[in-house]
């Protein structure tokens, strides 16, 4: 007879290989041919909203692998918050405006041999419009085939006529209440780019400076507030590391609190600095023969006026707290033109924001001498002209962080230029952001310093920006008396025009088509008008996606739930969605907020295309799947950096296979299991089945509270644990011979398949999340059920059935677990001495003592079952044995062959074997499993 016949060996269409990069798109042809996410959203209808409001990606370039981790995670939450009860819509959506498109669309006309300047800033417009479409359809197709589930014909576009229309109405409302104002202060400039920079848009990098110190004489005699200097040549000195401002001071700042020396140097020559930095300083400038003659105070040096080393014109001494220690001389050059700092003290002593540099970056004629240079270069010549002037004490070169612009990458400047700015305090804009961040939930904790601290220091939010591609500042001045004109009537009407025509209208028309009729100046009566010609920081843009995308949609909620970036957004999105939301709402736009770190390679460092770790999705993809980048963004623990690289998505790719063929194995089993006719109750089940539905309960929770929690990593270690460890490694490898060798029907084998079947349905619907693509296509190899969801994502995570809980059972397992893994030690040491070959040739006697001997009692009869050798034969402890355990006190192990010929059919050694008649090389257990088919 050929017992291979009476065996119910596993059958499933599942393949083991998953062919990922081929079969992932044509499951996502099968999601969009089925109208899936139309589906879960009528399936959601009526349950609690879940909004994670997605930050929008810049239109620009391929996806990057940070980008992929974003979207992924984004889609991990969205699908799990969806399983989990909720309505959890996702409108992802696109940055649209902006300098870079804008400078793509410049070098496609060099190419082309096109002159911009012969063009309109419609006509430019429209050549970044087009190429924004592109790019949009680009990576949404490589976010689609990540996976990621969502509105993907309907986003939201920040160039989309109704979000530029609500770009100008935010704006307005800004204006409105008085935040938005005109003013000229110095700003971040780059003078590559030719315009302002937020703060968001500057990254540091050490630069190399010349570091001077210069002498700035006294005009005013200083005797009165210190005689000994009555009549005397006296300098004050100061240090700075940008030379090319010295033609723009205008002052020289000491702190009211530090002290002062007057020190005598020879010559007739006595140098003003601080105290406590006199030693350092003269040595620096090399001069051994010096004296301090007297102590002075700031406040009495405060409103003396210098002489500017190269120009005919005084500078102010002013007092400041800004004024430090750390560096120079405790005495700072002041250009209010170039420096926040500067500017401030300048006010308060009614200095001018003096800037005589050009767009370029270039001196305008102001400068005399230096006219036309650019500012770096013209150090140099600064330098020597003050060398000349006999006012350079010290010249020095430094490395240091200075600021750069995060799209050319070249050093920028501070200068100030007319500007438009939202106040921070004029309205408390400052206090009531700081109050709403104490109302958000961070996650990681720190980002609420950070953010914390970036709003309670930062200076008035520069918006406007001087180049084509973005939403105007819709800001009308009278012609007649250059009032600003700003009302409700004008903020609808340009708001309707927006919506109607897109921000072009701005440009086509001009300011009497704009302007509501009978617009009237309330300053002069005057009733012309002029435009606005810069457009709005595109952080502003993306900032106000709150008005825009959740108050626009219906379906949607204000606040959102959750807003996910990584964690240079805190200075960035979450920094302008907050001002733009707080400003208008009186709110924060967010209940909780999630960063992430930066993707780095295995070494921990930043992927560079010149260091060439860069790792792009569209490779990893068409090698492993998407689903095994996926898995790569639930393994790691996000809010740090996150490591990639081939080694470590090798790993991912046998964890991935180790999942997926462990849901092979319970799909072969349950291939004549329907769990409507074949599943027995708990009562009736096994106790190592029922044992299998505990861990599984607890497995179940522990993935339902990480979710909640955000914590991917670790549903993945535990998902993966459980595959390898509690089911692969025990409880699988146990179950086979039940399985396999009992009679179909039997008690013995419907627990097993019971108990099977509600493991892989709650692994299934848990993984989904994070392996959508692997969970469908078990799902769909799954037994069916009848009113089971088309698909596992129309279904709701598992939860775990109190019944199964059971903690004195878990205990005598885990007794178990740990005397099998002895057994198997044992078993492996008679292996390497040739004793025994298979663990099935084995007899095993344990030698155990009080509670342990009482659990391995009451479970004697399936002992060598759960073992998996042939006989099992328990002795009261201490006896004689091979192998004495160092993990349990008081066992005792010996491995000997077993008695008795080997089953042909189960494998077991057992002395019936060839004790019957018609059936001479199969067990007694094999022969009554046959009769009872």
């Amino acid at each position: 007879m050929d017992y291979k016949k009476t065996l119910n060996l596993p059958a499933t269409a599942f393949p083991m290989k998953a062919n990922l990069a081929q079969k992932e798109p044509e499951q996502l042809a099968k999601w969009e041919a089925a109208g899936l996410y139309r589906k879960i959203r009528a399936a959601a209808s009526g349950r609690k909203k879940f909004i994670l409001h997605d930050g929008p990606p810049y239109a620009n370039g391929n996806i990057h692998i940070g980008t992929a981790l974003n979207k992924i995670l984004k889609d991990i939450i969205v699908r799990s918050r969806q399983m989990s009860g909720f309505d959890a819509p996702y409108v992802p959506g696109w940055d649209c405006h902006g300098l870079p498109i804008e400078h793509n669309v410049d070098k496609e006309l060099k190419k082309q041999k096109k002159n911009k300047e012969t063009m309109s800033q419609v006509e430019v417009r429209k050549l970044c419009r087009a190429y924004a479409e592109k790019y949009i359809d680009i990576q949404r197709n490589e976010f689609k085939r990540l996976g990621v589930m969502g509105e993907w014909e309907n986003p939201y576009l920040t160039m989309n006529y109704e979000y530029e229309a609500v770009i100008a109405r935010e704006c307005g409302r800004f204006a409105l209440e008085g935040s938005l104002f005109h003013s000229k202060k110095p700003i971040y400039w780059c003078n590559s780019c030719q315009t302002a920079l937020a703060e968001a848009e500057i990254e540091y990098a050490d630069e190399p400076s010349p570091s001077i110190f210069v002498k700035f004489r006294m005009k005013d005699d200083l005797g009165e507030a210190c005689p000994v200097l009555k009549d005397k040549r006296v300098s004050i000195v100061i240090w700075t590391t940008t030379p090319w401002t010295i033609p723009a001071n205008l002052a020289v700042a000491l702190h009211p609190e530090f002290d002062y020396a007057a020190v005598e140097t020879g010559g007739g020559e006595t140098l003003i600095l601080a105290k406590t930095l006199v030693e350092d300083c003269m040595k620096r400038f090399g001069i051994s023969d010096y004296a301090i003659v007297s102590d002075i105070r700031a406040k009495d040096l405060e409103n003396k006026r210098c002489i500017h080393p190269l120009y005919d014109r005084d500078a102010l001494i002013v007092l400041g707290e800004h004024v430090t220690l750390d560096a120079g001389t405790g005495c700072v050059h002041t250009a209010p033109g170039h420096g926040r700092e500067d500017h401030e003290v300048g006010l308060k002593y009614d200095l001018d924001a003096y800037s005589p540099v050009d767009d370029r970056g270039c001196f305008t004629e102001d400068v005399g001498l230096f006219a036309g240079q650019f500012v770096f270069k013209a150090n140099p010549e600064i330098i020597k002209k003050l060398q000349e002037n006999g006012a350079l004490l010290a010249e020095e070169g430094i490395r240091h962080s200075y600021p750069h612009c995060w799209r050319c990458k070249q050093p920028v400047i501070f200068r100030a230029t007319p500007q438009w700015f939202i106040s921070m305090d004029k309205t408390a804009l400052r206090d009531r952001s700081l109050a709403e961040i104490d109302r958000v939930q961070w996650i990681p904790s720190w980002g609420r310093e950070r953010i914390y601290g970036m709003i309670q220091n930062r200076p008035d939010w520069c918006v406007s920006r001087q180049r084509a591609w973005g939403v105007p500042i819709t800001v009308f001045f009278c012609e007649a008396c250059g009032e600003v004109i700003v009302s409700e009537e004008i903020v609808a009407h340009v708001y309707n025009l927006f919506r109607e025509h897109g921000a072009d209208v701005w440009l086509e028309r001009d300011a009497s088509d704009l302007v509501p009729a009978g617009t009237v100046c309330g300053k002069c009566g005057g009733r012309t008008f002029t435009k606005e010609t810069d457009i709005l920081d595109v952080w502003f843009d993306s900032g106000v996606s709150h008005a825009a995308v959740l108050e626009a949609r219906d379906y949607l909620s204000w606040p959102a739930d959750l807003y996910l970036e990584g964690s240079d957004q805190h200075r960035g999105w979450f920094h302008s969605s907050l001002l733009t939301a707080v400003g208008n709402r009186q709110a924060a736009p967010y209940k909780a907020v999630l960063t992430h770190g930066f993707v780095v390679d295995e070494q921990g460092r930043k992927m560079s295309k010149s260091v060439g770790n860069v790792v792009a999705p569209k490779a990893v993809i068409d090698r492993y799947g998407a689903e095994i980048l996926r898995l790569w963004v639930s393994a790691s623990d996000y809010r740090d950096d996150v490591r990639i690289s081939e080694t470590i998505l090798k790993q991912l790719s046998d964890a991935y296979r180790r999942i997926r063929n462990t849901c092979r194995f319970m799909l072969g089993n349950l291939s004549d299991f329907m769990p409507t006719q074949n599943a027995v109750t708990y009562d009736m089940m096994l106790d190592i089945d029922k044992y299998a539905l505990h861990t599984l309960g607890a497995l179940v929770e522990k993935g339902r509270k990480a979710y909640d929690a955000y914590e991917f990593h670790v549903i993945y270690h535990a998902l993966h644990n459980y595959c390898t460890v509690d089911l692969s490694s025990f409880y699988l490898d146990i179950l086979k011979d039940r399985l396999y060798t009992s009679p179909p029907d039997s008690i013995e084998r419907r627990s097993a398949q019971t108990a099977m079947y509600r493991i892989l349905d709650a692994v299934v619907r848990l993984m989904a999340p994070i392996l959508p693509f692997t969970a469908e296509e078990v799902w769909a190899h799954m037994p069916d059920v009848t009113g089971r969801p088309e698909s596992v994502h129309l279904h709701a995570m598992p939860d775990a059935d109190p019944a199964w809980k059971n903690d004195a059972l878990a205990r005598q397992w885990r007794q178990l677990i740990m005397v099998r893994g002895e057994v198997t030690k044992a078993l492996e040491a008679s292996r390497a001495k040739k004793e025994i070959g298979h663990p099935l040739d084995a007899r095993v006697t344990i030698g155990a003592s009080g509670d342990l001997l009482a659990v391995l009692q009451a479970h004697e009869a399936d002992l060598h079952t759960y073992f998996i050798v042939s006989q099992i034969e328990l002795a009261k402890a201490p006896f004689e044995a091979g192998f004495l355990s160092k993990e349990i006190d008081g066992l005792a192990i010996d491995v000997s062959t077993a008695p008795g010929e080997k089953c042909e059919r189960c494998w077991v050694h057992d002395l019936t074997v060839g004790t019957i008649a018609d059936a001479p090389t199969i067990c007694s257990r094999c022969k009554s499993q046959i009769d009872a088919l």
